[in-house]
């Protein structure tokens, strides 16, 4: 008896940690993808890159790299490519 309840408390143990663990990685995922509310825009100046105007730019004590991510969707923006004089949307806030 005490085999098989041992093997069922190992398979019910990591049952919940694969739970815990997708839960976890689900609200992370849904924090990451807030909704964005409002924007400004911005002209790239010769220089820059996402990450100083996301830094400078973006919303007051947001995660610089949830910033970038959000500037490189709302932009279309594959890899950080920058051009000067380009119009770019910059998030402002999210909910």
């Amino acid at each position: 008896m005490t085999m098989i309840t041992s093997a069922r408390f190992r398979a019910l143990s990591i049952i919940s940690m694969t739970v815990i663990v997708v839960l976890l990685f689900l609200s992370s995922a849904v924090q990451a993808t807030g909704r964005i509310t409002d924007t400004t825009d911005y002209r790239v100046q010769p220089g820059d890159t996402l990450w100083q105007i996301a830094r400078t730019y973006g919303p007051d004590n947001a995660d610089t790299r949830r910033v970038v991510a959000a500037i490189e969707k709302l932009n279309q923006i594959d890899g950080g490519n920058l051009q000067s004089g380009q119009v770019i949307e910059i998030p402002a806030s999210s909910s």
